[in-house]
């Protein structure tokens, strides 16, 4: 088995420069950056302890901030090095400020270049988030006797049957995890089916609230006396729903304004194209636009802005769960109270809107219909969930101090 994955590595490289230039064509990729992949490092190692976060994406690396920020006040830690795959994630960083962290895309799963990224960083402790298991680096930093944990460890049912018809070659890599904390009792349990020892159950990471953000302003008279309904993280075909949708309340809520937050903004032009047709009118982000009026759609074509919308937000629809996505994480939106609509695609988070669904937090919608009646309901509802939000803050206080003791004990 491990014979056949470093061969796919192999051939995945002699391809990459094919897939590069693929990539940077349709924007997927970074074209001063994309060698730190095959580790050819441009930032800085500094001198002393440095720790090392890996996360896939945008949401890993959302989930982790809380994390990053207790342990830049950790005297003894003088570098945070934080590695991601996408393009979007990238961009995401560069929005914190951070004073101890630093950025690099994650290199290939090829021994010559792993054995690069490590005699140059040096981690002494190593955080895998979610679902980001390598083969040839965990194997890599197990031989150096560099701590390894799978933080927020996330497994669902489809990967479950995978791992399990590889079994044997999983429990090898998967005993070479420190410790594996999973972020539900689902994932918990198939780690123990698979043979897996060190586990601990401490809760998702993404239920802890940041404190400290600095929310981007955005020019809120634009949208004073405005009911405002948000589709955010959408995908194909559901940019659409919500442009129908917003035609039919035009003469029912004459003050409306729908926000569409693009997943992979690089669609802008193809929603913008399709807004046309139906004689929308609509205005992007990036434009900064100062003076405007009568608009229908507001584009958010700029990644890291979702927050600063959901505050101005009266519902908030999740997308990725009315086509089969899997769903987006719905506990930013309702930070900030926002109502919460989601379709029945929610596999990439089933305990969190089973959780939500529970305490009547989120609502369900089975298709455009059932939509088009449920959201206009909440945006004529003006009930807040305050007393709720509380209680999610005071759960993601607890899940905080769990993590922050147990990853302590690692550091």
């Amino acid at each position: 088995m491990r014979i056949i994955y470093n061969f796919l590595v192999y051939i995945v490289i002699i391809l990459s420069p094919l897939i590069l230039i693929y990539r940077i064509i349709k924007k997927k990729e970074n074209p001063e950056r994309f060698l730190e992949k095959f580790s050819i490092n441009k930032k800085k190692r500094k001198k002393g302890k440095l720790i090392w976060f890996h996360c896939s994406s945008v949401g890993e690396l959302l989930s982790i901030v809380p994390l990053i920020k207790e342990f830049e006040k950790t005297k003894s830690i003088k570098q945070i090095l934080v590695t991601t795959s996408t393009l979007s994630s990238s961009k995401i960083f560069g929005k914190f400020r951070f004073k101890k962290t630093s950025h690099q895309f994650y290199p290939l799963d090829n021994i010559h270049i792993v054995n690069n990224f490590l005699n140059y960083w040096k981690p002494s402790s190593v955080f895998f988030v979610e679902s980001e298991i390598w083969p040839t680096m965990i194997s890599e930093l197990n031989k150096r006797k560099i701590k390894i944990l799978l933080i927020n460890a996330r497994m669902s049912e489809k990967s479950f049957r995978r791992w399990f018809a590889i079994r044997y070659f999983g429990k090898i890599i998967l005993e070479k995890f420190d410790y594996i904390f999973p972020q539900n009792k689902e994932t918990f349990l198939y780690f123990k089916k698979l043979g897996i020892k060190k586990i601990k159950f401490l809760g998702n990471l993404k239920f802890i609230n940041s404190h400290n953000d600095k929310l981007k302003e955005i020019n809120k008279k634009h949208f004073k006396n405005k009911k405002v309904l948000c589709s955010a993280s959408t995908h194909h075909n559901e940019e659409e729903i919500f442009a129908n949708l917003h035609m039919k309340y035009k003469k029912k809520i004459p003050n409306l304004i729908t926000i569409i937050i693009p997943r992979h903004i690089e669609r802008t032009n193809e929603i913008t194209q399709m807004l046309d047709k139906k004689k929308l009118k609509y205005i992007k982000h990036s434009e900064n636009i100062k003076n405007y009026k009568n608009y229908d759609i507001y584009i958010v074509d700029s990644y890291g802005e979702s927050k600063s919308f959901y505050k101005i937000s009266d519902v908030v629809f999740l997308g990725g769960s009315l086509v089969s996505k899997g769903g987006q994480n719905p506990l930013e939106a309702l930070k900030f109270g926002c109502n919460i609509l989601h379709g029945n695609y929610t596999f990439n988070f089933k305990d969190i809107y089973k959780m939500l669904e529970k305490e009547k937090l989120s609502l369900k919608v089975n298709n455009s219909k059932d939509l088009e009646k449920k959201a206009l309901n909440l945006l004529n509802d003006n009930k807040n969930n305050l007393n709720k939000i509380k209680k999610l803050k005071r759960i993601g206080d607890l899940i905080l101090k769990k993590n922050l003791n147990e990853l302590g004990k690692i550091i």
